[in-house]
């Protein structure tokens, strides 16, 4: 079997779930091409599991001091590139489109006959999952961004749907500093993040962002671009994470057993629905903005037990390879079978 794998190349989310994937799909021995789209070439990182991969310009979101930025989001993209990208897209060596919430090789999938199967955690939200700014834009989004023949969506809790555990692969917690705590703010002003954290110096922050501040960072204030080897190593040990509300970062902290505070980037359809199924889980402490006094509560709270997900890129590959594609229930139900779910989130329901 040969496939192609579209990966939406904006935020580092769908990069986690496709490095997870990547992995079960060599394993398995899987001839794979990987194609992103979303963000320039660029500004690719850590990308060696992936082989030569091809990057188009797709469809991204444009953010201005912590919110989708609707002006900005226009002036960046370009349709007819993008229809460009989608005609110019050859399928014919394929047998599968394996997508990621990506829009051209979805669309050129589409067009030109050849099966597609999405895993993305934007399919979870075409089910009655706890959501928040819903609206017909947003409804539009999900089923025509990246079109698929086949989708399956992944999310903290299934809510009683037919939908896949995430796709988590972190390194094993070696402690828990409570006094040491990750941040994850990336669409925030730099120097508006060193003022959040610059009162509390009983803790140290380690934080991974784009941007330099022009603040002077005090010594409790640890400021680094990302680095994805880091950032695990510094993941597994931290205490908490303050993060925007991205579902990959969120579910290795779940994982991992660190507490969790996040700040949705406002706007963002996906970011305010994670926000809302958080809260009914109980899940993690959110902020609308970067709020002192929320970070305060948070600091002094209790970190919860971690929680054991399984394999899903080993079972989901095994899933693809047997051409048993119209039984996707019964793989969601089988890895759920092996999640031990919190005693507090077992009857939960949107």
């Amino acid at each position: 079997m040969r496939i192609l794998y579209g990966i939406q190349g904006t935020g580092n989310g769908h990069l986690s779930r496709a490095r997870v994937m990547a992995k079960s799909l060599q394993e398995a021995e899987v001839h794979v091409d990987f194609f992103f789209s979303g963000r320039c070439q660029s500004q690719f990182f850590d990308m060696q599991c992936f082989g030569e991969y091809q990057v188009e310009a797709g469809l991204t979101f444009a953010t201005q001091h912590g919110r989708v930025s609707r002006a900005k989001t226009a002036w960046k993209n370009s349709v007819p590139s993008l229809l460009s990208d989608i005609h110019s897209l050859d399928l014919s060596g394929y047998d599968l489109v394996l997508n990621d919430f990506e829009p051209v090789s979805a669309w050129a999938a589409k067009l030109q006959g050849v099966p597609s199967i999405g895993i993305s955690h934007q399919a979870a939200l075409k089910h009655a999952v706890p959501k928040a700014g819903e609206s017909w834009f947003n409804d539009a989004l999900l089923n025509y961004f990246a079109p698929v023949d086949i989708s399956l969506g992944c999310h903290w809790h299934h809510f009683g749907f037919d939908i896949l555990p995430p796709f988590v692969e972190v390194e094993p917690a070696i402690s828990n500093n409570a006094h040491e705590i990750v941040v994850y703010l990336p669409f925030e002003d730099a120097d508006a993040i060193v003022s959040l954290l610059a009162p509390f110096t009983d803790y140290r922050f380690y934080i991974y962002h784009g941007d330099k501040p022009t603040l002077q960072c005090p010594e409790h204030i640890i400021w680094s671009g990302f680095n994805r080897e880091g950032f695990k190593l510094r993941l597994s040990s931290c205490g908490g994470v303050i993060s925007s509300a991205g579902f990959e970062l969120a579910s290795e902290a779940l994982t991992l057993g660190k507490k969790l505070l996040v700040k949705p980037l406002q706007g963002q359809f996906e970011q305010l629905s994670n926000v809302a199924a958080l809260e009914l889980l109980g899940a993690a402490e959110t902020m609308a903005s970067l709020d002192n006094e929320a970070l305060r509560r948070w600091l002094k709270s209790a970190a919860p037990e971690p929680i054991h997900y399984p394999q899903v890129g080993d079972a989901l590959v095994k899933w693809l390879l047997s051409g048993e594609w119209h039984t996707g229930d019964k793989l969601c139900r089988q890895l759920w079978n092996e999640v031990e779910l919190p005693q507090s989130w077992q009857r939960k329901s949107p």
